[in-house]
């Protein structure tokens, strides 16, 4: 049951035009801070559904679907993509919103676009471009999610960018929290190498309170991500064969959960006693949030969103319990998934193509597409250098392997 000091779905709410039963600390269409180019309101959709519904046709959003999550797109058919990682984000986002009495629209429209700024072959292409970029003002996917939103889409006459509502913005810029202390100096994340250029830039046109938590939407899209990553790395991992099931008793929380399959279904096959996990961590996980943020929401009893942007905690989050299995599965999964003896070749290999092809086209911008290559030859070194890692970073994999091979003679498989 919710907790009764707090919002209830069932119970109702103020209700504004157009829009469904909400908590008070929901972000509202009618007090959005709007988009920095004004534009007429859509007789049909209200704003948070118009950044969903521009996410979702935008080119960078296309390109997720061979995007790789873990494994490169090689591996097969069954293992996810930033595309399909997407999806799931945004279906539980919206089962948290939901049940939190927050604004779904605004919820689906942060998961859709929070993995935008992704480079090709997961976080091992992130990393090596962001070593490519060291001297340039580095990299980061956080900010690259801005500046495609904000600068480098171009579907529309009026503006570059998908000109995204402020609340939109704010939440993909704040994806893991505050950037500033209250003092205006960088977070702990931030503190050696500063704020992303790609922020302090669009924060000099539209103030998006850096030293601000983001409203519940957004954090709930951020814990959306930390479960969809947890129980589907586990399904790719145990179906690509780098572990088995009885590995993963060295984690308590999924001994348990195991346990319990074992008890109710004896002897199950392999594949259902995967699928049964795994829905078992995204609902433990879920109604874990559920329950702990109602309880942070009682206590806060926050009067708007704004509230809950100033209540210098996060308020939708993981109780300690969860946040304990949330660790151990993470340990669990960095050796025996991400840094597995069989992929780190493969890394290294998608790292080499990602170096290759920025010394490449930092030697010779030219080499790029006429409309990136425009240009090129009036920019300082951090501007070019800058073009380049946007050109880089919006490549799909396969993409990044076939200008690879144009390039050069040799081009490794990734299998």
């Amino acid at each position: 049951m919710p907790h009764p000091d707090i919002f209830d779905p069932m119970a109702g709410s103020a209700r504004e035009p157009g829009d469904r039963w909400r908590a008070p600390y929901a972000c509202r269409t009618a007090t959005s801070r709007g988009r920095l180019v004004a534009e007429p309101a859509s007789p049909t959709r209200n704003p948070y559904q118009r950044d969903r519904d521009r996410i979702i046709h935008s080119t960078a959003f296309r390109r997720l679907k061979h995007k790789t999550q873990v494994f490169v797109s090689h591996e097969g058919d069954h293992f996810r993509t930033r595309l399909t990682h997407t999806i799931e984000v945004a279906q539980i986002a919206r089962a948290l919103a939901r049940a939190l009495g927050l604004d779904e629209d605004l919820a689906e429209a942060l998961a859709l676009a929070h993995d935008l700024g992704h480079t090709p072959f997961g976080h091992t292409g992130e990393d090596a471009l962001a070593e490519c970029m060291a001297a340039f003002g580095g990299f980061d996917h956080n900010a690259q999610t801005l500046r495609i939103v904000t600068r480098l889409e171009r579907r529309y006459a009026g503006f570059d960018g998908l000109n995204l509502t402020w609340e939109t913005l704010e939440g993909l810029v704040k994806h893991n929290g505050p950037l500033l202390l209250a003092d205006g100096a960088p977070t702990e994340r931030y503190a050696e190498a500063g704020i992303p250029a790609a922020i302090v830039e669009y924060q000099s046109k539209q103030d998006l309170w850096l030293d601000t938590y983001a409203s519940a939407e957004a954090q709930a899209a951020a814990l959306a991500d930390d479960i969809a990553y947890n129980a589907h790395d586990i399904d790719d991992g145990l179906r690509a064969g780098l572990f088995g099931l009885s590995d993963l008793r060295a984690v308590p929380f999924l001994a348990d959960l195991l346990d319990e399959i074992e008890g109710l279904h004896p002897g199950l096959e392999t594949t259902r006693a995967t699928n049964e996990l795994v829905r078992r961590v995204i609902t433990r996980f879920v109604e874990g949030v559920i329950g702990e943020s109602q309880e942070r929401l009682a206590d806060l009893a926050p009067v708007d969103a704004d509230a809950v942007r100033r209540a210098g905690r996060p308020v939708i989050a993981f109780p300690a319990a969860i946040e304990a299995a949330d660790r151990a599965i993470k340990a669990f999964l960095y050796p025996n998934m991400y840094r597995h003896a069989r992929i780190a070749p493969i890394r290294e290999q998608a790292a080499q193509v990602v170096r290759d092809l920025f010394a490449r086209f930092s030697a010779d911008p030219a080499l790029m597409p006429a409309d990136w290559a425009a240009g090129c030859e009036r920019l300082d070194a951090q501007r070019r250098a800058r073009r380049i890692a946007d050109y880089i970073a919006g490549m799909t994999d396969w993409y990044a392997l076939d200008e690879h091979r144009r390039l050069f003679d040799a081009t490794p498989s990734l299998r």
